[in-house]
């Protein structure tokens, strides 16, 4: 959006202005008071609530203050709280809560002034500027699989809400590129294909059972074994035939990576571990320094207060691991890049070494102490995607599933619903094609997207599809609707958002509680940015635009044509008030 459209944050961040100026007004001598707001939980006592009066008490009590309980505490910060037109009353409930209640005249101001600068300027503010999101990350050689899903659709969800936080975001794959694996990979790609230099290099489907023939050779034939350990050593000293060799293979699976990304409508920047090996040994050196590296039983370790194993940085063979690629990329990102946050998304499992790989960082003064500072790291587990019988989820031949296929069968299935409703007559190819690709991949997002991420959830087709309750296609459905309705209501939709406040100043009861929880609640995130954010769980989002598109559809009935809201008057008002309120949930929906 244009850069002088001013970003006024969250509204609960901006409550939490006010509330700040009158504690500090209130009580001058309390030091590290910060203001604590929250929705309340019953509409009936207001919109938003102060606790600050209990904590404050507790600090001021016995210290020859003039309050005699919380209660009066609570008086004293609403007395203090600067004039503003956003509040409209506020008052003090059980021991010191602060109730209070929201302008009507400010929230109809506010959604107006979204309507037409942009839904951007309701931004939450986060006390961030750039941040990796480090998701996905498939291994080069194999296929993407179903356990890739929920990295790359969680990963990057986590991204666009930065992005509408106006974080800069640095999006990153990294990628399993470097290794033992690829000596023999290399040293049989020259002995099957001997022309590989001029393109008959194996097609990514070949290139994963290539692997797995490779492997199983390397295991048996300790000729090939050694001269697959030789072909490593040739290509991490920059053999040049090596090299070519490890690019077009690095090139085959990217360009197969490449189709699930386009699929899902994800973009990701490549630094896989390839890009990061050539810093290990001066990051490592740094450690040493700082003496945090120790011997033990042959490798290289950093013990880690509270665990029961070391994490090891350098192998017993003098080889690297994980543990020291991710310590490379971290102190880049931390020094190159200059990321506040560094975000990891990855399966529950590997959590554990991320707690040793955090804790190894904050012993070299890379990360501070204090989980509230920054700059900062966090790990995003998840848990696993099941089949139906409540096992990981594979193919009847026990493989695992390939995540192109899976995308396929949920585009080839919506398309057969859709022909069998008699789109195929009624639709062009390309917008059958078109229609099918949206809902089928869009299906599968959402079908992640909608559960903690911290659970396993149960795959299922059939769930996914259907066009009734908490699915993508019934939200899809939604969105059409009101976009329909927005088209045929004969308005000027730029001239609504201009004469809009008039409207919400007389709307029906349950418009103007849509209206109220559009913009009271947009972007999730916005209510409590860091505490929200500190969960990662994007399907508090994606469960809000689900209610608020319901609540749409049960305010806005259609009869004969025309929209009417609930048990309202009729007139002409209603058709503008229903253009109004499905511009207002299409904004909603489509952010």
């Amino acid at each position: 959006f244009e850069q002088d459209k001013e970003i006024t944050g969250s509204q609960k961040q901006q409550l939490a202005k006010l509330i700040e100026e009158a504690l500090k007004a209130a009580f001058p001598d309390v030091s590290d008071v910060q203001p604590l707001v929250a929705i309340c939980n019953d509409p009936r006592h207001g919109d938003y609530q102060c606790n600050n009066a209990m904590s404050l008490w507790n600090k001021i009590k016995g210290k020859g203050t003039q309050f005699k309980g919380p209660q009066p505490v609570g008086k004293a910060i609403i007395e203090n709280i600067p004039a503003s037109e956003m509040i409209e009353s506020s008052s003090i409930a059980g021991p010191g809560f602060v109730n209070i209640v929201l302008a009507r005249q400010w929230i109809a101001k506010s959604l107006q002034k979204m309507l037409i600068d942009g839904i951007a300027t309701w931004a939450p503010k986060l006390p961030v500027k750039r941040a990796v999101v480090d998701f996905s990350s498939p291994n080069i050689a194999k296929e993407m699989h179903v356990g890739h899903l929920r990295s790359t659709i969680i990963g990057d969800t986590l991204a666009r809400m930065l992005e509408f936080s106006n974080v800069d975001v640095l999006r990153r794959n990294h990628v399993g590129d470097w290794g033992t694996q690829f000596g023999m990979l290399i040293e049989s790609l020259f002995e099957e294909f001997p022309n590989w230099e001029a393109g008959s290099a194996p097609a990514i489907g070949d290139l994963e059972e290539f692997y797995k023939a490779s492997k199983k050779r390397f295991d048996a034939d300790a000729d090939f074994k050694e001269r697959a350990q030789k072909a490593v050593v040739s290509l991490q000293g920059g053999d040049e035939k090596y090299r070519m060799a490890w690019s077009q293979i690095c090139e085959i699976s990217r360009n197969e990576f490449q189709k699930v990304y386009g699929r899902l409508g994800v973009h990701l920047e490549e630094k896989g571990e390839s890009f990061y090996n050539p810093f290990i040994p001066n990051v490592l050196e740094l450690l040493n320094e700082k003496g945090l590296i120790q011997e033990s039983e042959g490798a290289r370790v950093i013990f880690i207060e509270g665990k029961k194993i070391p994490l090891i940085v350098v192998k017993r063979d003098g080889g690297y691991n994980y543990a020291s690629t991710d310590l490379a990329a971290l102190w880049y990102r931390l020094n190159e890049e200059k990321a506040d946050w560094i975000i990891y998304v990855t399966d529950v499992g590997q959590r554990e070494h991320f707690e040793m790989f955090f804790a190894a960082a904050k012993r070299a003064g890379w990360l501070p102490l204090n989980e509230n500072d920054y700059p900062k790291t966090s790990h995003v587990g998840f848990g696993l995607v099941l089949g139906e019988d409540g096992k990981r989820f594979r193919t009847r031949s026990t493989d695992v599933v390939k995540l192109v296929d899976l995308l396929d069968e949920a585009k080839n299935r919506c398309k057969s619903a859709l022909e069998e409703r008699g789109k195929a007559k009624e639709w062009t190819a390309e917008e059958l094609e078109q229609t099918a690709e949206a809902v089928g991949y869009g299906a599968v997002k959402y079908a992640d997207l909608k559960n903690n991420r911290l659970t396993n959830y149960t795959f299922n087709f059939d769930q996914m599809l259907n066009d009734k309750g908490n699915t993508a296609v019934y939200l899809l459905y939604a969105h059409a609707r009101i976009c329909s309705i927005i088209r045929k209501s004969g308005k000027d939709i730029e001239e609504l958002k201009k004469v809009i406040i008039s409207s919400i100043l007389r709307p029906t009861i349950e418009l103007f509680f849509i209206m109220k929880s559009i913009h009271g609640r947009v972007g999730v995130v916005g209510r409590q940015p860091m505490a929200r954010w500190n969960s990662f769980q994007p399907f508090a989002l994606v469960a809000y635009v689900a209610r608020t598109l319901q609540r749409c559809q049960r305010a806005c009935r259609i009869l004969q044509n025309k929209c009417i809201f609930g048990e309202s008057d009729t007139g002409a008002a209603l058709s503008e008030e229903s253009a109004q309120l499905s511009l207002w949930a299409s904004q909603e929906s489509l952010k």
